[in-house]
């Protein structure tokens, strides 16, 4: 090959790994209502062993299109995963503690990050020889995974609301929480079932033409963007030229380093997202993000005047990563979950992973060139998006912590009705309870109703 077409084949090998996130993400709610969220999770590991295959024989093989490919597939796989995972995770966990088991998903995947950049060094498995079993290594995850599902229960909402299934919810449940009694969370879910099932099957469009919808799928879709959005990809792209800059001898392990500030800094979110809340974090997060970026850009711009900026250089980056693993890239993957009950919820999901793969292929795909036109002068542009995001979270974004499902999704369907309406003249209205609305009191006809109480159809 020419040098312009290798570089052409190079570049669409690594964006298409995001196309294939793209695509598996929207898959999400039609997987998970056909096979429920434990089998969906079974299923997909399926495209793991596929991708990882295809990726660890190309060379063998002689075959790049066998790498092309075996990436679009891993693509589709993590796209899954990506919904998947928080969907579950948030599902099976109790309601005080949603925030922290929502956060080990993000947990998951800086591990993985910091796993793949040790076994990537030239002294491990990137060498030339070796890099096929470094991409192949996807598999054990997976084979990992199909093994300990076997042991997790279905999860009891599920069950519940989805399938009818009471006592293997109650059992579920019995296991997850490792006490007998569980009738709080058995009628939770049963008040949840009971409005979905008057409600008509939600889908993508339904979820922008809704009132009650339309506020939570907007603010989903912008807190996946403020995870991309953000210049995390792009601070880890620019990462080894800031270490090198900085006069770093060897810059694959500050690299290495930034993955160790990454991972840590999950870890501290894990225990301060239940008691600091998600808006308080995310807004910190964010906050901390933009004085890094701006530090970043300030520091790189004065080393050649200034070498001992170059320290400074360094702090900011770490900064700007521990900002992001405080609010911004656990967060956005488990509010989604949190803003929805269990109709809307797997398009919801599908739509917000959407949305964070596309915002992601975009930066891959444009920053380079960003980049090279602008220098290191690119963050301010992240800046500036940061900005937006802290006010919209600020004024935009409820607390949900410690909240149950439907009582998040009260709180969006009384804004998206409004205050009621004073009542006219010889209008007499009804006590208000703490969870109903003013209703006038007029005549309607007789209505049937079922032995439980429900109208009849």
């Amino acid at each position: 090959m020419k040098d312009d077409t290798v570089t052409l084949v190079w570049s669409f090998a690594v964006a298409v790994f995001s196309v294939g996130g793209m695509i598996g993400s929207f898959c999400v709610g039609a997987l998970v209502n056909k096979f429920g969220r434990r089998k969906a999770m079974l299923i997909n590991n399926i495209l793991a062993l596929i991708g990882g295959g295809l990726m660890g024989f190309s060379n063998l093989c002689r075959s790049f299109e066998m790498l092309i490919f075996g990436r679009l597939v891993i693509g589709l796989f993590c796209g899954l995963c990506t919904g998947l995972s928080p969907m579950y995770i948030g599902e099976l966990a109790p309601t005080a503690l949603r925030g922290a088991f929502g956060t080990l998903h993000q947990l998951g995947v800086v591990i993985g990050i910091l796993v793949a950049q040790i076994f990537g060094l030239e002294s491990l498995l990137g060498s030339h020889t070796l890099w096929p079993l470094l991409l192949a290594l996807t598999i054990l995850p997976a084979l990992l995974q199909c093994a300990m599902l076997l042991l997790c229960p279905e999860s009891p909402r599920h069950l519940l609301i989805n399938l009818n299934q009471e006592e293997e919810a109650r059992q579920a449940l019995v296991r997850l929480r490792g006490y007998e009694d569980v009738s709080e969370d058995i009628n939770e879910m049963k008040e949840e079932g009971r409005k979905m099932a008057m409600e008509k099957k939600v889908t993508i469009p339904e979820l922008f033409r809704s009132p009650a919808y339309r506020q939570p799928i907007i603010i989903a879709i912008v807190l996946q963007l403020s995870q991309q959005l953000s210049g995390i990809n792009a601070v880890f792209y620019y990462s080894t030229d800031i270490f090198s800059k900085a006069g770093v001898s060897e810059p694959i392990y500050a690299t290495i380093g930034a993955g160790v500030v990454n991972t840590v800094f999950t870890v501290v979110s894990l225990f301060l997202v239940d008691r600091a809340g998600r808006r308080t974090l995310h807004i910190i997060g964010l906050t901390g993000m933009a004085v890094s970026a701006l530090l970043m850009t300030i520091s790189i711009e004065l080393i050649p005047k200034n070498q001992s900026l170059s320290y400074l250089a360094i702090v900011a980056v770490f900064a700007f990563v521990a900002s992001f693993e405080m609010g911004p890239g656990p967060i956005p993957w488990f509010i989604a979950t949190e803003l929805f009950e269990q109709g809307p919820r797997p398009a919801a999901i599908a739509v917000a992973g959407c949305s964070n793969w596309t915002s992601n292929f975009l930066v891959g795909l444009l920053f380079p060139k960003l980049e090279a036109l602008c220098g290191s002068y690119v963050f301010i542009i992240f800046v500036v998006f940061l900005i937006f995001f802290i006010i919209f979270t600020y004024f935009r974004v409820p607390e949900t912590k410690g909240r149950t499902f439907e009582d998040i999704a009260r709180g969006f369907n009384s804004t998206a009705s409004g205050p009621s309406p004073p009542p006219q003249e010889g209008e007499v209205t009804l006590p208000v309870s703490p969870t109903t609305e003013k209703v006038p009191m007029v005549d309607f006809p007789p209505v049937e109703r079922s032995q439980n109480g429900l109208p009849s159809a």
